[in-house]
């Protein structure tokens, strides 16, 4: 999967465990679901998964890794696959956007991109076959980017994976729960709580000022296709300025928390934050009491890559260090049903 700032790759165990423990089987909702680790993890692990995330691209994500199933879309994607990426190069916006204006990738590589794209497009596939063909191109062009994992800025001098070549491969897809299809959704999280239901929720928001649309801005115009107007060095689509989330502003952040777990239609919640977001653990733990018994495993990680490299002016100049390069990240776990709470506990984790 791509490379994705929050990702909950080492952590993943760990919810699997707590989720197996509030309920061995089911449904889980993944109210926001940005690359669908976690999604397609469980749907590994039986679970029917109800995938949400209003941006594109990882709409694009949840239809790949949780709406597709493998013996119906596998062998489809894997023939269309291999016919696309024998395709050569054919320069056009996504070259001359993000590989001259910019260099998130190598100009050979963008005109790949852009030949496979168009390709895709000209197809006019079901819709879940087609988002598992732009993934395919979202993850093999991730492969040779040169950037630290955000598109906030890319890296001054090439980096040595971007001078290789693009290579489609079929996304891991995962065969269909036997408790029915997983769904992908792209919907406001408050909309979201109020049209589907589960056995578990799954709430893992933003947590501070950084809007994912702006440091994936690269993967949501690959799945648009729409050839925005863009601004500043990191050629950021235009419409990154108006697209927001409460959950990106303090002071609107705590209550759109709360509404959403007052919202939630499943009786178990495991909530995921940071000890860098803005709402602390007591805020969090007196949003959940009214749910239930209340537990917290808390998991220390190192900081996301740009933060180990440091702080550098346009020049290329390091011109400053970060405060920290560790920090803490917390699961929350809430039921009505103690037991359930117990059992979790009595995994140890943390």
């Amino acid at each position: 999967m791509i490379k994705y700032l929050g990702s909950k790759r080492l952590l993943l165990p760990t919810i699997r465990r707590v989720v197996e423990a509030l309920a061995p089987t089911g449904t889980v909702i993944d109210l926001f679901s940005g690359t669908s680790r976690v999604g397609h993890a469980l749907k590994r692990a039986g679970y029917r998964v109800l995938a949400n995330d209003h941006n594109t691209y990882a709409h694009a994500l949840a239809t790949c890794y949780v709406a597709a199933d493998l013996e119906r879309h596998g062998a489809d994607a894997a023939r269309l696959v291999a016919e696309l990426d024998a395709l050569p190069g054919a320069p056009g916006y996504f070259t001359a956007t993000f590989c001259e204006q910019s260099r998130f990738l190598h100009p050979k590589n963008g005109a790949r991109v852009d030949a496979i794209r168009d390709g895709i497009a000209r197809k006019g596939l079901d819709p879940v076959l087609e988002a598992v063909l732009i993934v395919a191109l979202m993850e093999a062009a991730d492969r040779v980017d040169s950037t630290t994992g955000v598109q906030m800025a890319y890296l001054k001098g090439w980096a040595s994976r971007a001078h290789k070549e693009l290579a489609l491969r079929v996304p891991e897809l995962l065969p269909r729960s036997d408790l029915g299809g997983g769904e992908a959704w792209q919907l406001d999280a408050l909309d979201a709580v109020a049209r589907l239901e589960g056995d578990i929720c799954y709430i893992d928001p933003p947590y501070n000022q950084h809007k994912y649309i702006g440091n994936y801005h690269v993967w949501e115009t690959l799945t648009l296709w729409d050839a925005p107007e863009v601004y500043g060095t990191a050629c950021k689509r235009i419409d990154v300025k108006t697209r927001g989330s409460a959950f990106n502003s303090k002071p609107n952040a705590r209550d759109a928390l709360e509404r959403v777990i007052r919202g939630v239609r499943a009786p178990h919640l495991v909530v995921s934050f940071s000890d860098e977001g803005y709402l602390s653990r007591a805020d969090i733990e007196a949003m959940l009491a009214h749910r239930g018994e209340v537990a917290v495993l808390t998991h220390d990680y190192k900081r996301y890559v740009g933060a180990q490299i440091g702080i550098h002016n346009p020049q290329g100049q390091r011109v400053g260090a970060v405060s920290h390069l560790r920090n803490t990240e917390l699961l929350y776990v809430v039921s009505a049903d103690a037991a359930a709470v117990g059992r979790v506990r009595e995994l140890g984790l943390g």
